[in-house]
């Protein structure tokens, strides 16, 4: 009856709000694995939309963004918006600065009509997201996700010694300043009742993480889930240049900078999104239903971490949407995916003889390394026969 509720938690907090804020896979990462050419055709899960227009900046051939979760997919078409409707500068207040002070005004009269009805439905209550008014002053501080970001913030700023401290980490200049500063708040940033918090169901869920994932690093990592998230900042933090590491930054800050901000909010990469916005398409629904209704032969697939979830809860699902996925692919096919765990069991038998894998154990240890994120425990690419 207890995992019954907390998948029921995670089944509210996933389906019933927008979960993710910001795109917790690193872009820089992905590109250079898989190697996007003119002609690509990618199918992706949409989550914030961020890296979809990161992707863009290769100029693919078409982006699908599947998401079951209509309000992920909201995100990615109010962004898309703003490209092809409006102006860098509206778009930097919206997204780079987490607020913007005529949020309401310009969205009805320059990019609502533009939105498909979902999306006009979600933004017509959710505009307020934008208005940096009540204690949730920035975009970055709604959504699940955004709001564990705030309680930690929260918590940060109730020990302003520990906040001053967190906030010169970040704007430390070098990786000797760095591990200096992480080791004086470490202690403090994760003492016991904050590391029985993160290990809490309802946490995770916030973040986005079901329980079948918390098993697998509770199962894997020595010291649970708490020691797994100590260890991977830690890593991020002093081993990792922590300036351009915007993921981190915004969610302590509340907002980007215009030198430590996603590739598509840089000024310079504007106008080439906006001619290509169009090649983003977005679509409610689950990955094998996609390609049952959208036949072809793509040549990228990013399936962030969902299949742990299938794993865990229903292997014939998981097993038809390899079915599909290979059904669609070309020989070169590549597909990307992460996991919780540090080393994926999980592929049926038919995956493995279609799919040559290298993960982050092996080929990928340096790409996974570098990784600004940090918070996966492998990373896998395989290749289609």
């Amino acid at each position: 009856m207890i995992n019954h509720f907390r998948d029921w938690i995670f089944k509210n907090v996933h389906g019933g709000s927008l979960v993710y804020n910001i795109c917790w896979e690193d872009p820089r990462c992905d590109r250079e694995l898989m190697q996007i050419e003119p002609d690509s055709e990618i199918v992706m899960i949409t989550s914030a939309g961020c890296n979809a227009l990161d992707y863009l900046l290769d100029a693919p051939k078409a982006i699908h963004c599947i998401d079951l979760n209509s309000r992920q997919n909201a995100l990615l078409e109010f962004k898309k918006s703003l490209f092809k409707h409006s102006s860098y500068d509206e778009l930097y207040d919206y997204f780079g600065d987490g607020k913007h002070a005529q949020a309401e005004e310009v969205y009805r009269q320059q990019l609502r009509s533009h939105l498909p009805a979902y999306a006009q439905e979600f933004w017509d209550q959710k505009m307020s997201y934008f208005e940096g008014k009540g204690p949730k002053k920035s975009f970055y501080y709604r959504g699940s996700s955004g709001t564990l970001a705030w309680l930690f913030v929260r918590y940060m700023q109730m020990r302003p010694s520990l906040h001053s401290k967190v906030l010169k980490l970040l704007k430390a200049e070098t990786l000797e300043e760095q591990e200096q500063y992480f080791d004086q708040v470490e202690r403090k940033l994760f003492n016991k009742a904050v590391r029985w918090t993160i290990s809490r169901h309802f946490s995770l869920a916030l973040a986005g993480v079901p329980r079948a994932q918390r098993r697998l690093i509770t199962e894997e990592y020595p010291g649970g889930v708490s020691s797994f998230v100590v260890d991977a900042v830690r890593h991020v933090f002093t081993e990792l240049d922590i300036k351009e590491n915007y993921f981190w930054q915004v969610y302590v800050n509340g907002h980007y900078t215009k030198d430590c901000c996603p590739s598509y909010l840089r000024e310079e990469n504007y106008l080439s999104l906006r001619e290509r916005a169009d090649n983003i398409h977005t679509h409610t629904t689950s990955f094998s239903q996609f390609l049952k209704d959208n036949p072809g032969q793509y040549s990228h697939y990013v399936l962030l971490d969902h299949q742990d979830w299938l794993a865990a809860h229903d292997v014939p699902a998981l097993e038809e949407e390899w079915q599909c996925i290979l059904a669609n692919s070309r020989p070169g096919t590549k597909i990307l995916m992460r996991s919780a765990a540090m080393r994926i069991d999980f592929f049926p038998d038919f995956v493995k003889e279609r799919v040559s894998w290298v993960s982050s154990e092996e080929e990928l240890k340096e790409s996974h390394f570098q990784d600004r994120v940090g918070t996966y425990g492998s990373v896998y690419l395989g290749t289609v026969k």
